[in-house]
């Protein structure tokens, strides 16, 4: 089991986030739980390779 982080928020009657590691794609939802069906959906867009130049968040450790 994989665990993916998220930010969201509610505006109105929608639910809106996006996945930390991809911060540039956003979707939303009718509800909390329609988001998160969402945003895994989006998630395995993201990583299929079948989207060209998807950009993410990266880390970088200094010595």
């Amino acid at each position: 089991m994989q665990t993916l982080k998220f930010v969201y928020w509610q505006d109105g009657d929608a639910f809106l986030g996006y996945l930390v590691e991809f911060p540039d794609y956003w979707t939303q939802g009718d509800s909390f739980d329609d988001l998160k069906s969402h945003l895994m959906e989006l998630y395995r867009d993201l990583t299929s390779g079948e989207i060209p130049e998807v950009r993410r968040l990266g880390e970088l450790v200094m010595p």
